[in-house]
């Protein structure tokens, strides 16, 4: 199996699980919390059949990555993928990254710059600051990730059968647009991630990114759920595309935050469009 080596923890190295499929100009897909790069599925088969060279890689402390306990903040997330696109020698890329994923791209960009890079998609991601405060009242109060900290580290199989339920907002979808078996696959996955990198992800989600969004100087396509019940469209997309400077922005009617799932070819649809 293919692996970009990124640090060390003690005695062992930490490495980045990677899949490099395809041919033609490449876009690197980042996945978002609690999953892997399989996320991209249905969006890496589209992808492909448009002529794409398709990279996924499992964040660390996801999938099929290393687990260390240290390195759960947005620099270094952001060096990870810096280490990942020297290691494939990736130039021209384009980025699309989902829920923490669109994190990734913003202090990327906001950190090194877009030298490497010609395009970017942030499909219902974290920024540009989630947290609720007198200047962002539509964010989330701190209670709640304090909350979800809390639920993770009680009983994180239990607290990720509830999860999944707001993340793909199942009493909607469930047997229509997304089926058992498809959920159980996503528990599946959160359960098998770092347990303590789980738990030290809940912080980053408010990170400040709005000093980031304000560098960007490439293309870039915001799309979000209408429906997200995971982070609230009014606080993210629109917000991110005001702060990024040439934005386009999207919003996907109905659709929650597993979008790339339950709403997949509207997702399709405007990645293959913008990064045609």
């Amino acid at each position: 199996m293919p692996f970009v080596t990124v640090g060390q923890e003690n005695s062992a190295s930490i490495d980045l699980y990677y899949e490099d499929h395809g041919s033609g100009r490449p876009v690197v897909l980042i996945h978002g919390f609690p999953l892997n790069g399989r996320a991209w599925e249905r969006q890496e088969r589209a992808l492909l059949g448009a002529g794409h060279r398709v990279i996924t890689y499992d964040r660390r402390g996801f999938g099929r990555s290393s687990q260390p306990v240290t390195g759960y903040n947005y620099d270094t997330f952001a060096a990870d993928l810096d280490k990942v696109l020297h290691a494939l020698d990736l130039n021209e890329v384009d980025l699309a990254g989902h829920s923490m994923g669109g994190g990734e791209i913003v202090r990327y960009l906001g950190k090194f710059g877009s030298a490497r890079i010609r395009k970017a998609v942030i499909v219902s991601g974290v920024p540009p600051y989630l947290l609720k405060t007198p200047g962002t009242p539509h964010g989330v109060p701190q209670s709640v990730f304090d909350e979800i900290a809390d639920a993770l580290t009680a009983d994180r199989a239990a607290y990720f059968t509830e999860w999944n339920k707001n993340f793909f907002n199942l009493d909607q979808t469930l047997g229509k647009r997304i089926s058992p078996e498809v959920v159980q696959d996503a528990w599946n996955t959160a359960v098998g991630a770092s347990p303590q990198g789980t738990i030290a992800c809940v912080p980053t989600w408010h990170e400040d990114f709005r000093g980031d969004c304000a560098k960007i100087d490439i293309p870039v396509l915001v799309l979000h759920g209408t429906e997200d019940r995971i982070l609230p469209i009014e606080a993210c997309g629109p917000r991110t595309h005001e702060l990024i400077s040439g934005s386009e922005y999207m919003a996907i009617e109905g659709a929650g935050h597993g979008l790339c799932w339950t709403h997949a070819d509207e997702v399709n649809t405007e990645l293959l469009r913008f990064l045609k």
